[in-house]
């Protein structure tokens, strides 16, 4: 029967100077995946020491709700300091259904069709997965998309139907409309315009008239208090 390669944990920090390390376990049965004897392939970078290795567990403990493993070969905190940000895949039947809730082989997702407000805008390409997160490559007319695979972008997955319904954000999909820099980048009304000029114009001149009407009541003033001095003389 053909097997797959299924995605159940992740190494996160070494654990104490024994070579334990703490794990996110990407599995709703660890008690099934994570039993001494089990053997992990491991995804790292080609440059590291374990490349194309795997890893056997010895046990796993729970230390505050964390979950956390001893492997086989692994017996100080430098050696454990080298699988840091591995990724544990096991062997299964590719028939076997899966018995966890949101999960799904690879080659159950790819050739999916992907639809956004009901609309279908492409097909899932692959699955390629990091250690902060899966991404969903999703094939388009105009090319490739990576939607991270989260809940909030990637709300259902019908097997069943074909379907992967995704709500990406604004942008991700399509370019959006540049912005105006600034108020200049606006468009001008010209009728609007010449009547904002117009009424400045207006302001201007009645402004000056306000100026010479002080203007000349202060001359009359001057002049009055002019002949009040002289009637007193």
């Amino acid at each position: 029967m053909p097997k797959t390669q299924l995605r159940v944990g992740r190494l996160t920090k070494a654990h104490g100077l024994k070579g334990a390390i703490k794990l996110e376990l990407f599995t709703d049965d660890p008690g099934r995946r994570f039993v001494p004897g089990a053997v992990f392939t491991l995804q790292v970078p080609t440059g590291s020491p374990w490349h194309g290795k795997t890893l056997t567990l010895s046990e796993l403990r729970w230390y505050n709700g964390h979950a956390v493993g001893f492997f086989e070969g692994v017996s100080d905190r430098s050696e454990a300091e080298t699988l840091v940000k591995a990724i544990l895949w096991i062997e299964q039947d590719s028939a076997e259904p899966s018995q966890e809730e949101d999960a799904w082989y690879d080659h159950q997702l790819v050739g999916l069709a992907v639809s956004r407000d009901g609309q279908t805008i492409g097909s899932v390409a692959r699955v390629e997965h990091f250690p902060a997160q899966d991404l969903l490559i999703v094939k388009t007319p105009q090319g490739e998309v990576m939607v991270p695979f989260v809940k909030a972008l990637v709300p259902a997955v019908d097997i069943a139907a074909g379907i992967v319904t995704i709500t990406p954000p604004p942008g991700l999909f399509e370019e959006l409309p540049d912005e105006p820099d600034d108020e200049t980048d606006a468009p001008v009304d010209a009728d609007a315009a010449d009547a904002v000029e117009a009424d400045a114009a207006e302001a201007d001149v009645a402004e000056t008239d306000a100026v010479e009407a002080d203007a000349s009541a202060e001359s009359a003033t001057d002049v009055a208090d002019s002949d009040s001095d002289d009637s007193d003389r």
